[in-house]
């Protein structure tokens, strides 16, 4: 439920972000500042959490954590300054690092080395929230012509598995093996890992939070079809997490991603051949989504493998992300206007290439560690 919310929470800014921007009267360049606001929280909550996990009882953190989401949500429609929502979403974003580095630490520190297929239930249930989250948007459009109910609903959900969790004992932190940070190779194998999650969310995020303003600036569809072209790149997304359940029970990692990145390759390459295509769009979405859908889980797995993830470890694939959720969003941003909706499309293929790249340096560097 955890993930759920998680996931409610990651996909429910894109679809949003038209009416957000006509709400503070700023323009796309102005308000995809809120990317890089989130996901400045999003760094600075794994990163301290990372810690805290490691020290404290994990689920009292993860249900305060939750609260505090709850209420960003919120307040987050009912801001009509810039600063303040830039603000809100700046601890949104904290709150979202906290819980994210918490749920992978601990089914961790649960399942150990049979990790990989629970891992992968974990953040199907991620998938589950950002298929919904477009819906619940486009539905709140439709009934009562705002965003707000949308998230006050998100809101509500939120607040559920707090007050579960705090009842729910917490997992034994782990004693601490000093091998596994201590060598270089053990550092490199991390920092390869936290790249490539880089790259693999620059393009989950540059394609689910800008792929809803591709379509109505290039007037392709109506605004609630553009919600659920967004709802289908999430509902994929959902769908290759459930698949990827036995799959990572069968299949080695290293092979289950570099099949991930093939898949993803081709359909972006489908949109970047027909881009004014709805029906491209559609099977390119659908595509992206089911094969970008396991990569976060599977890296996490991998390095397990190798060696003993701890709640600083998990922190810094939580930050990889968090970077390429905030940079690339925001300077595709930034060019949306002056160079065109055409520079997500581009975007979405340029990172999916430089992410291949750094997975072969990823596979070279687990096989030497």
């Amino acid at each position: 439920m955890s993930f759920i919310a998680l996931g409610l929470v990651g996909a429910v800014l894109g679809p949003t972000l038209p009416y957000l921007a006509e709400l503070t009267r700023t323009n796309f360049s102005q308000i995809s500042s809120l990317f890089v606001a989130r996901s400045l929280g999003y760094l600075g909550g794994s990163f301290i959490s990372g810690y805290l996990y490691d020290r404290l009882p994990g689920h009292p953190l993860m249900a305060i954590s939750l609260v505090g989401l709850g209420i960003m949500l919120f307040l987050t429609p009912q801001n009509t300054l810039l600063w303040v929502l830039i603000t809100i979403l700046f601890l949104t974003g904290i709150a979202q690092g906290t819980i994210d580095v918490g749920g992978n630490t601990l089914i961790v520190w649960q399942y150990r080395h049979d990790v990989g297929p629970y891992m992968n239930a974990l953040h199907m249930f991620y998938g589950v929230g950002t298929f919904l989250a477009p819906v619940i948007i486009a539905q709140s459009v439709l009934i009562s012509g705002s965003i707000s109910w949308g998230y006050w609903i998100i809101a509500g959900f939120v607040i559920i598995p707090a007050a579960q969790l705090i009842f729910l004992p917490s997992q034994q932190i782990p004693a601490k093996d000093p091998q596994d940070t201590a060598t270089t190779s053990k550092q490199l194998l991390v920092f390869l890992a936290a790249l490539f999650l880089f790259c693999y969310s620059s393009f989950a995020n540059i394609f689910g939070g800008w792929i809803f303003s591709y379509v109505v600036r290039l007037d392709l569809t109506s605004e609630v079809n553009a919600a659920y072209i967004t709802s289908m790149f999430w509902g994929a997304f959902m769908i290759g997490r459930l698949i990827s359940i036995p799959v990572a029970a069968r299949f080695r990692p290293s092979s289950i991603l570099l099949g991930d990145l093939v898949g993803c390759l081709l359909s972006i390459s489908i949109i970047l051949i027909w881009p004014t295509s709805i029906m491209s769009i559609w099977i390119g979405a659908a595509g992206l989504g089911l094969s970008a859908a396991s990569l976060f889980p599977t890296t996490v797995s991998l390095v397990e493998r190798r060696m003993q993830i701890s709640g600083r470890i998990t922190s810094r694939f939580v930050i990889g992300g968090a970077l390429g959720a905030m940079i690339p969003p925001w300077i595709v941003g930034q060019f949306f206007e002056t160079s065109g909706p055409q520079i997500v499309i581009f975007s979405v293929f340029v990172t999916i290439v430089v992410g291949l790249g750094v997975y072969f340096f990823l596979i070279r560097e687990t096989k030497s560690s």
